[in-house]
């Protein structure tokens, strides 16, 4: 034996560049090309994981930002309501607060539908 493991690879003696040939080289190019390949397939995956683990938090934190949210807008509508049933009786204050909820709501449609409109427009 020669002190080797069979783990261990062979290393081959380093050629002098005037006794190697084209051939030879263009075979550790592709071999280096290869190796590249595949190395950067498996930081590419792996950045996608990172990546797809930071998406799927940040949409569960937004989701939750979104729900705290609508929630407190219903406490102010129901605080509203509440703030003017003294002043209108409670089905005038529903009223009121609803109306101007619906014109809101009117008012966020119509902007969205001229953004659309401007955004088809530069599209054509």
């Amino acid at each position: 034996m020669d002190g080797k493991t069979d783990s261990e690879p062979a290393k081959a003696a380093p050629v002098a560049p005037a006794e190697r040939s084209l051939v030879d080289d263009l075979k550790l190019l592709a071999g280096d090309a290869r190796t590249l390949g595949e190395a950067e397939i498996a930081y590419q995956k792996s950045r996608a994981q990172v990546f797809g683990g930071g998406i799927g938090k940040i949409l569960g934190l937004g989701a939750a930002a979104l729900l705290l949210a609508a929630l407190a807008l219903v406490g102010l509508v129901v605080g509203l309501i509440l703030a003017l049933t003294p002043l209108l009786t409670a089905w005038g204050a529903t009223a009121v607060v609803v109306a101007i909820l619906i014109f809101a709501a009117m008012m966020l449609v119509l902007w969205a539908r001229s953004s659309w409109a401007r955004l088809a427009d530069l599209i054509r």
